[in-house]
Formats: C-alpha cells, sequence, structure tokens
C-alpha cells in the first residue's frame, strides 16, 4: 500500500443514502465504528472538552485585562497581544502534530499536547513572571491545546459514519464557539478575586482532562484498509472469524495504556507531511474559497467582539462584563439544538432524495445564508446599541444574533470541507485550523489601534484606550464619522 499525496479529490458521494455506509465497516469487534454508542460519546465528550478548552485558555484572561496592565506595567494595546499569542500556537500546533497522530496514534498525541498546555498553564500563575516570559507561556498554552482541532477531529471521524458526522462536528464546533464564550463570562467572576486564579482555574481544567484522556480514551487510529482486504480474502476462500492476517496486528484498545511505537496496519506519513500537504491545500480553491470567506468575513469578528467587550462596557463591573457574554452564550447553544448540525444532517438525507439518493458536499452549504445573515445583523446592532448608548438588551440580542450565525456557519463549513475530502481530513482541518487562528492571531494587532484612532462611544464618556489618540478636531465626532474622517 502507497499513500497517493496528490489524491486531493473531492468524495463523489454517489451512493444512494439508504443502501450504504460511509466510511464501510468490518466485523472487528476492535474496529471504533463497532464500538458501543456509550463508548462512542465518552470519546466525543473527551475531544469536545478539549476543544472547548482551546479557546477557554485564550480568552479566560480577557476580563482581567486592567488587572494584567497593572501587573506588567504594561498598555492596553500590550495587554492585548497576550490574546494574539496563544493563537499563534494554536495555529502552528497542528502542523507538527497531525502527522505524529497518523504515526504514533491519536491517543499518545492528544496526551502530550494536554501535558505542555497543563505545565504552561501553570506558568502563567507564577508571581514574578516578565510580560514576555507571561506571552512565552501563552504561546506554550495554544501550542499544547493544538491537538483538540486536527486529532480531535480525526478521533470523531475514526468513530462516525457520514450520516452522523454533521450532528458530531456540531457539537466539536460548539465546543470551541463555547470555549472562547464561557471564558470570558467565568473569568469576569473569577477576575474578581485576581488575575492569578485565572491561570490557577485553568491549570485545574486541564489536570482533569489529562485525567480523563489516560482513564477512558482509547486509541481511535483502526488499520481499516488492511483489515477490509484480509477480510475479503477470507470471504474468498470460506474462512470464518477474524481474519488470520490481522490476527497478529494489534489494534486500537489492544494497544496498551501508553505506546510509543507506530500504529502497525496504517500508512505512516513522514513527520514533516502535514506541512507540505496543507501548503498543497493553496491550489484547491473548493476549500480555500469558502474556508477564506467564512474566516475573515464573518469568524474573525468574534475576536473583535472578545477582546473589546471590556472596553465597551467599561463602565460596568468585572461580573457584569461577564454576565454580558450569555448573549453569545445563548445563541451558539440555540443555533446547535435546532439549526446546525441535526439539521444540516437532516437537509442532506432530504435533498440527497429528490436528487435520486445521490449526496453532495454542496448541500451542506445551503446553511451558509442564514448565518451570513444572521451575524451581519448582529455586528450591526451591537455597534449601533454602543454608538447610540441604547439599553444594553439591545446590545445582548445582537449578541445572540451573531453566536447563532456563527455556530450554524461554522458547522456547514467544516462539515462541508470535510465531507468534500473525507480521504484527507486531517490535511484539511489542519488547513483549516491554521488558518482560522492565524486570522484570531492578527486581529488583537489591529483592532486596539483602530479603535484608538476611530473612537467608541459608550454611556457617559467617550472611551479611548489612549487619550492622545484621537485628535480634538474629531473627538467630538460619532466613530463612523471619524473614520470617514481619518480616510479623508
Amino acid at each position: 500500500m502507497q499513500r497517493k499525496e496528490n489524491l486531493l479529490r473531492p468524495s463523489k458521494q454517489s451512493i444512494p443514502v439508504d443502501l450504504a455506509l460511509i466510511p464501510t465497516p468490518t466485523s472487528d469487534p476492535l474496529d471504533p465504528l463497532n464500538w458501543s454508542k456509550g463508548q462512542k460519546y465518552i470519546c466525543i465528550s473527551i475531544v469536545c472538552f478539549f476543544y472547548f478548552l482551546f479557546t477557554y485558555q485564550t480568552t479566560a484572561p480577557i476580563p482581567s485585562f486592567v488587572l494584567l496592565q497593572e501587573q506588567f506595567n504594561a498598555t492596553y494595546t500590550e495587554v492585548n497581544w497576550t490574546f494574539a499569542i496563544p493563537s499563534l500556537g494554536l495555529a502552528l500546533g497542528p502542523l507538527f502534530c497531525s502527522s505524529l497522530a497518523d504515526i504514533y496514534g491519536r491517543r499518545i498525541v492528544i496526551i502530550g499536547g494536554t501535558c505542555i498546555a497543563l505545565v504552561a498553564s501553570g506558568c502563567t500563575s507564577i508571581h514574578g513572571i516578565s510580560l514576555h516570559g507571561y506571552m512565552v507561556a501563552r504561546f506554550f498554552q495554544g501550542f499544547g491545546a493544538s491537538p483538540a482541532a486536527t486529532v480531535g477531529l480525526s478521533i470523531i471521524n475514526d468513530v462516525s459514519f457520514e450520516h452522523e458526522r454533521g450532528f458530531r462536528i456540531g457539537l466539536w464546533v460548539m465546543a470551541i464557539d463555547l470555549g472562547g464564550l464561557c471564558g470570558g463570562f467565568i473569568g469576569a467572576f473569577i477576575a474578581t478575586v485576581d488575575q492569578y486564579w485565572i491561570a490557577y482555574h485553568v491549570t485545574i481544567l486541564f489536570a482533569a482532562l489529562l485525567v480523563a484522556e489516560c482513564l477512558f480514551l482509547p486509541e481511535t487510529l483502526f488499520p481499516r484498509a488492511f483489515v477490509l482486504a484480509s477480510e475479503t480474502r477470507s470471504q474468498r476462500t470460506h474462512e470464518g472469524g477474524v481474519p488470520g492476517g490481522t490476527s497478529n496486528i494489534k489494534r486500537t484498545k489492544e494497544l496498551g495504556y501508553i505506546s510509543f511505537r507506530r500504529i502497525p496496519g496504517v500508512i505512516h506519513p513522514k513527520p514533516w507531511d502535514t506541512i507540505i500537504r496543507a501548503t498543497k491545500i493553496f491550489a484547491y480553491p473548493t476549500v480555500v474559497i469558502s474556508t477564506f470567506s467564512f474566516v475573515f468575513f464573518q469568524y474573525w469578528w468574534i475576536c473583535s467582539l472578545l477582546t473589546m467587550e471590556p472596553a465597551a462596557y467599561a463602565t460596568y463591573k468585572l461580573q457584569v462584563q461577564g454576565l454580558f457574554f450569555l448573549g453569545l452564550i445563548l445563541g451558539t447553544v440555540f443555533a446547535e439544538i435546532l439549526f446546525s448540525g441535526r439539521l444540516s444532517d437532516w437537509l442532506v438525507i432530504f435533498l440527497a432524495k429528490r436528487n435520486n439518493g445521490i449526496r453532495s458536499p454542496e448541500m451542506r452549504l445551503w446553511l451558509g445564508y442564514p448565518a451570513a445573515i444572521l451575524s451581519s445583523l448582529g455586528l450591526l446592532i451591537w455597534g449601533l446599541s454602543i454608538d447610540r448608548e441604547w439599553h444594553w438588551i439591545t446590545g445582548q440580542i445582537a449578541f445572540f444574533l451573531y453566536g447563532a450565525g456563527l455556530q450554524i456557519g461554522n458547522t456547514a463549513l467544516s462539515s462541508y470541507i470535510v465531507d468534500s475530502y473525507y480521504e484527507h481530513a486531517m490535511d484539511i482541518i489542519t488547513f483549516y485550523t491554521v488558518i482560522i487562528n492565524l486570522s484570531a492571531f492578527a486581529e488583537p494587532w489591529f483592532i486596539n489601534t483602530w479603535v484608538e484612532s476611530s473612537g467608541i462611544f459608550i454611556p457617559n464618556h467617550h472611551f479611548q484606550t489612549n487619550a492622545d489618540a484621537i485628535s480634538q478636531d474629531i473627538h467630538g465626532l460619532s466613530p463612523y464619522k471619524q473614520l470617514f474622517a481619518l480616510l479623508a
């Protein structure tokens, strides 16, 4: 067996929905597709918890930015960079861990990444740490949490048939969305103690995750092609039971508690193959156009809302600022329950029946339209509510709309690109993860400067992160008129 590195071909999905299971299951009880539903959802729950912490550890310190300014004697812009740094780790990590997961298995890479994130989180709580040291620790926080994206989705794919994928990817997407929102929500209450307790509780959460992984997460990388070929040979020779060719190969649960050996029976890429293949994906417009459109027209504005929310509501207490994240949280959960993963799966089945039983990945994209409309309305209403001093409930409605649109859009995109290139799901999600986190890394470097230039009007006073940043001749204008004046 040779891996065909250049075969990034879309899955034709030309098999009638009522006649086939994709991927093809084996008769092996060690096949993750044959595990009980309960065990599958234990694996999915651990992956989702890791993906929740993927963004939770990034946003939890946001409500304590003022405390971090005092601790490091830094400006708001400099402290805002501490939000960008872990996103860089989240972007670079998959380029290194994805190939390792295809060589040594999902379990060992997931556990190793959690250990790195656990140690780095502990380092952020050091009282005498400098700003630069804090940023280094934050980078390794993100780097350690990065396997939750690519390797985590691979685990979900390992235990899921295609017709189950939309709902389960929806749960996975909801985990990352809620992680970023709950980080700001819970962090605001913990920041009332001090900024160190934010680091303490993130460390405790990573420790709990590590225990769950060690006790309840088995290896899910399964030599499917090898076992199917062995079963085919056994059927031709009328042999029964487990195919003889697989009896000498340890698989999934047989691999032991901790294994540093290569997974037998699967194709092993070179450690640097992920970087090469992720770069080659730029030649495939199906993935590039859809990913860039979602990331830069919809996703990365959540970073603006998260980092500037404390500034926009600076007159409110930290606890109240945290409560203002509830609109985003409720919108995300509401969208997933009613309109995201399950609706995506139903929509594909419905459209396939009208298409002679033939499925296509593009059927997932129909949900992208309401997602874009909801997010656009949410951003517009929130901006106006701050600029014109509308009641705080208006901002919550805006957050609800944006959160719902983001959840629906993220699920639609993730399901679409995985369905399009299922055989290369790891490479596709690596590309997606790198782009989405590079956008989160870039956004904090300009958003605060943009606000300093255009201003943001909040009740009772005109907020500026730098009082001298805006010239006096445009100080009295609205943010929109200020922006036009600056461009002129």
